[in-house]
């Protein structure tokens, strides 16, 4: 069928960025899966419709075992949106898309052409970039804490990549707390948080009373089992030491 394009209209293409949680497996695969299935059988629909990065800079595999570790991941209803560092003849069709360092991008407009008088385009529109150029983003100033004036409930997720969290009230077990920075709270945590979500090893978590199901900083995590039980109940300041979360009770 043919179809003349008579109006011209702009299809707004937008650039956002979101937060994700990044998986970076090590060898062996089946033993890191093990341990995978570890924590998600201890923290209950901790995966469960949150979108996923895999990041595989420091992997080193082929493309058949990077396509099986996808599909042993969706088979735990683990959902991969994106790869961050393979290789291109790692990728293929049917694969989740190359990934790169997710910075915020302006909105892009693209406005389809009108065609010469008399011009018939077959199957599809013809689309071009405008010649005006789009106008530079505002720039906002970026807050660097945020402030929850009550509890946190079960199923409730409060996520805050740019700064510090400080929620007034406790945070109840099932609900969970993200923070690029420090996570503070006042009350009870029983349930899970996450301080320094994008790489800041200096994050802290303060409580007045820990009864969490886990906390991490910059990715390393600890289960309630895993925890010292002298710890529960007391209020404490947890921070990170190279590869170990370290705790101090307050008092």
């Amino acid at each position: 069928m043919t179809k003349v394009l008579t109006d011209a209209r702009s299809i707004r293409i937008k650039g956002r960025s979101f937060l994700a949680v990044v998986l970076s497996p090590d060898l062996p695969l089946d033993q890191w899966l093990v341990r995978l299935d570890d924590l998600a059988s201890r923290s209950a629909g901790f995966f469960l419709d949150r979108p996923v990065v895999l990041d595989v800079s420091e992997l080193a595999i082929k493309k058949a075992e990077l396509k099986q570790l996808i599909d042993d991941l969706a088979e735990r209803n683990v959902r991969v949106m994106g790869i961050e560092g393979a290789r291109p003849s790692q990728l293929g069709p049917g694969m989740p898309p190359a990934m790169k360092g997710g910075k915020p991008a302006s909105d892009v407009e693209v406005t389809a052409r009108e065609p010469d008088a008399g011009a018939e385009t077959e199957g599809e529109a013809v689309a071009e970039t405008p010649a005006k150029q789009p106008e530079a983003p505002q720039i906002r100033a970026i807050t660097q804490s945020l402030v929850i004036d009550e509890p946190v409930r079960s199923g409730q997720s409060i996520i805050f990549p740019e700064g510090d969290i400080t929620i007034v009230g406790s945070v109840a077990s099932g609900a969970e707390v993200i923070a690029g920075g420090s996570i503070h709270i006042y009350g009870t945590l029983r349930g899970r948080a996450m301080a320094g979500s994008i790489g800041n090893t200096n994050a802290r978590i303060f409580c007045r009373r820990l009864e969490a199901e886990l906390i991490a900083i910059d990715g390393i995590y600890k289960m309630a089992e895993d925890m010292d039980s002298s710890l529960r109940g007391h209020a404490v300041q947890l921070s990170l030491e190279g590869d170990t979360i370290m705790a101090d009770i307050l008092f």
